[in-house]
């Protein structure tokens, strides 16, 4: 499976476009003066306590209070506000010199932990998302290629997806030996096979960027940016390049030489694969992404052979509905056929998640199966189809309705694309002119041609609805003008006109203006 990396530079923002055996599958867009991003950490202001909630409203300088829910606090929470106090007051203390205090426990109420007016440090979890402020975390984390750094622990966790025990356990002793103390570490799937030179280097500058920001920390007027993510791009890069990426396009010259500066830091081998393309090429048209996407992000989405899914929102909940549409012949029987189409649905549905980034709660209708061999086959390969998805989820298997449930992660807005255009007889009302009314304008127009602008050889293109109405019947509308104007009219139906477009022309096949 080869993979790229299209790249459109816009001057409000950045559209990155992931496409995988040339199909997209994933599409970021990322605003030039885009704030609290997830992974930002900042110095922020406590603004109100709701002991019902059991949560805290933050100042983190959004127009809205950031939330921090009591469960979202570090169990550190004492050693980290201890730390930070410190750096306020020009006490700059190394991490790994300092007694960590006793946790948190996670039945407690955030009025024993947090007051109003209180400075706290926070992490962004999740971006602003409709009316809601961002979701916060006080267990602040570093992330990296092949390592995440969370300071203030000492724990060590090794990535479940790499397989091998043999493998984990390297990986675990690897790190045990080269971790500073007070600092917990998870390893990355793309660590796998990394040797101790590599890791050791990234977990030390973790660490120094992590210290570094804080130290800067008292001449900080909160609310304040402390340590800011990587932009959007290459955070896509750090987590999802592998040696499956084939080229990586960018039509902006500056910000190719950025993201080639940004992997040669993280993989020098791949420092080639960065193609440039000349803005003056329309870059998605150019690989067939705006085509995709026009395809791909409407209510119904075709899947293959005539079945359809139509997709419908609503604020915390995503209803999909598998339609089989003129399918029915496909297959030896009902229940074949209604199998084939399940399963090819999975794959686009597990594509349409990732592509739209939906989150929350996903409810699938698949037509129903009969047998329980069948809804566990639906089950596998749902779950295969879903094992390139980056964001956190869980599948539960077919009910007895035929409906699968599926969370999903949601950390960012998700990918909405107009794909329906306002018409333009109408201009959006939702109608249009009577037809009598137009028939009566294009005559007007043609008097006007024939009297005042001394045509006498006339074509008329229309549309072919409106091009049947003026042709039709033995005395036609057509011929009762050419008798009452004394003219030459030819009428030419264009089927790329929208229902209401007409244009004249003359004998020598030029428009006619004025």
């Amino acid at each position: 499976m080869s993979s790229e990396l299209v790249i459109d530079v816009k001057a409000d923002e950045i559209v990155i476009a992931l496409l995988r055996d040339k199909r997209l599958v994933e599409l970021t867009r990322e605003k030039s003066s885009a704030l609290f991003a997830v992974g930002d950490i900042y110095l922020g202001r406590v603004k109100k306590v709701m002991p019902g909630l059991n949560a805290a409203f933050v100042n983190v300088g959004y127009e809205k209070d950031a939330f921090l829910h009591y469960l979202d606090l570090s169990p550190q929470f004492h050693t980290v506000d201890r730390y930070i106090k410190g750096c306020l007051a020009r006490r700059n203390v190394a991490v790994g010199k300092m007694k960590l205090e006793p946790e948190i426990t996670r039945e407690g109420k955030v009025s024993d932990i947090l007051t109003v007016g209180e400075l706290v440090v926070v992490q962004v979890a999740k971006e602003p998302i409709s009316t809601k402020g961002p979701r916060l975390t006080s267990e602040l984390s570093i992330a990296g290629r092949n390592l995440v750094v969370i300071p203030f622990t000492d724990n060590i966790s090794v990535s479940t997806k790499i397989k091998s025990l043999e493998e984990r356990k390297r990986l675990r002793r690897l790190i045990e030996s080269i971790k500073p103390r007070n600092y917990g570490v998870i390893v990355r799937t793309m660590a796998e096979g990394k040797k101790v030179a590599q890791l050791d280097t990234e977990l030390k500058d973790l660490v120094a960027r992590f210290e570094s920001a804080f130290k800067n920390l008292k001449d900080m007027d909160p609310p304040k940016l402390v340590l800011g993510e990587i932009n959007r791009t290459s955070t896509i890069l750090r987590d999802i390049l592998n040696p499956t990426f084939e080229h990586i396009y960018v039509n902006d010259l500056a910000f190719s030489k950025e993201v080639k500066e940004y992997l040669i830091s993280i993989a020098p081998e791949k420092k080639d694969i960065i193609k440039y393309v000349s803005p003056d090429i329309p870059i998605f048209d150019h690989f067939g992404i705006e085509k995709q996407v026009k395809t791909s992000l409407g209510r119904a989405v075709s899947v293959k052979n005539g079945a359809y899914l139509v997709i419908d929102h609503a604020e915390a909940l995503h209803v999909i509905d598998v339609n089989s549409g003129n399918r029915s012949k496909f297959g030896d029987d009902q229940e074949t056929s209604a199998l084939e189409v399940n399963l090819a649905a999975a794959d686009e549905i597990a594509r349409q998640l990732q592509l739209r980034d939906m989150g929350g709660i996903i409810v699938i209708d698949f037509i129903d199966l009969r047998t329980s061999e069948n809804r566990q086959k639906l089950f596998d390969k749902m779950r295969e189809c879903m094992q390139f998805d980056r964001a956190k989820h869980k599948i539960l298997p077919l009910t007895k309705f035929g409906l699968m449930q599926i969370t999903r992660q949601r950390v960012r807005p998700e990918t909405s694309v107009e794909t329906m255009d306002v018409c333009p007889a109408c201009n959006g009302t939702g109608k249009t002119e009577s037809a009598m009314l137009l028939i009566d304008k294009i005559e007007e127009r043609l008097e006007y041609l024939v009297k005042e602008k001394k045509n006498k050889n006339i074509t008329l293109k229309v549309h072919p609805f409106i091009g049947a109405y003026l042709k039709k019947g033995l005395i036609s509308m057509r011929r009762k003008w050419a008798f009452r104007y004394r003219v030459s009219l030819k009428i030419i139906d264009i089927p790329s006109y929208y229902i209401y477009e007409y244009h004249f022309y003359n004998m020598y096949k030029r428009e006619i203006e004025g």
